[in-house]
């Protein structure tokens, strides 16, 4: 296990997922504390970094595209601030954060995780219901519904509408975007069959916001409604619900090789072809002994 603990927060690797709690430092930001504890699958990661600074250093994970409704509804879009996917490490724990990654390279490597993209959300996203008052707007969702109520800073031409209310089964899509310079951001919901080039400001269906401190929370309802979205890099064709699967019979069981084993030979297998890619060229001699020391730890 590997575990990094700072003011900004707090990551632990156990060999299979990643686990990131926000710390209590008032430069958290809002939207980290709101979304609490988050638990990164190793297979929803393309990749971990560490950046040396002068004051401090940054880590940095990067997940698939696609495994993570936060940033599919965000685009790319969260300022590093809000990022979730970032800690601020100070210089004395430059060397914990170097075997950090390491270890979740390595993972990484033994696993053959693949980087392309998802066509399934990894990660489940917020949970609900949420609230969130930002902008001219509040925004609450409670998994089926999105629910917009106005304030007294709302153009006329929304409020006169009243109070918005969107089941999940008439939504086909939702963003977020932040307020830039002069420009201002917005929560917005694109309506099946009732497309619309309104602004932010006059779109019944979209909350503006104004780059107040509490904009980045409206995220939080844009992935919560995206991760019960259908995703958009799945299959064509009327999705079916995925059963879990029973436990196999005993006959059916019968013979079959113990976990341990498995997991044993599996080890092995990983062995002979790290040595395969070795010899090819593949892999450095360096990157071969870095992946076959963590086989080996885990044999």
């Amino acid at each position: 296990m590997a575990e990094i603990i700072q003011r900004d927060g707090t990551w632990t690797f156990d060999g299979e997922t990643l686990r990131l709690v926000p710390g209590h430092d008032k430069n958290v930001s809002l939207l980290r504390k709101a979304l609490g504890e988050l638990t990164v699958p190793l297979a929803a990661l393309a990749g971990i970094a560490f950046e040396h600074g002068k004051k401090s250093g940054r880590l940095r994970l990067r997940l698939r595209d696609g495994s993570d409704p936060l940033l599919q509804a965000t685009g790319g879009k969260l300022p590093d601030t809000s990022d979730p996917y970032r800690l601020t490490v100070e210089p004395d724990r430059y060397g914990v954060a170097e075997y950090l990654v390491d270890e979740v390279r390595n993972a990484h490597l033994i696993e053959q995780v693949p980087t392309a993209p998802c066509d399934a959300y990894l990660l489940t996203g917020p949970s609900v219901p949420l609230s969130v008052s930002a902008g001219d707007g509040t925004a609450s969702f409670d998994g089926e519904t999105v629910r917009l109520e106005w304030n007294w800073k709302t153009e006329e031409a929304k409020t006169a509408a009243g109070t918005r209310s969107l089941a999940l089964a008439d939504i086909a899509a939702v963003e977020w975007h932040p307020a830039v310079g002069l420009e201002n951001g917005h929560l917005r919901f694109t309506v099946r069959n009732a497309p619309t080039k309104a602004p932010p400001k006059y779109d019944p269906n979209a909350v503006e916001l104004w780059g107040f401190k509490k904009d980045p929370l409206m995220a939080l309802v844009a992935a919560a409604v995206q991760a019960r979205l259908p995703h958009p890099a799945a299959p064509a064709g009327p999705a079916e619900p995925k059963a879990l699967a029973a436990p196999a019979p005993e006959g059916a069981r019968a013979g079959a090789a113990s976990p341990a084993a498995d997991d044993h030979d599996a080890l092995l297998r990983r062995l002979r072809e790290l040595g395969e890619l070795h010899q090819a060229g593949i892999l450095t001699d360096e990157e071969f002994t870095t992946a076959k020391q963590a086989v080996l730890r885990r044999m």
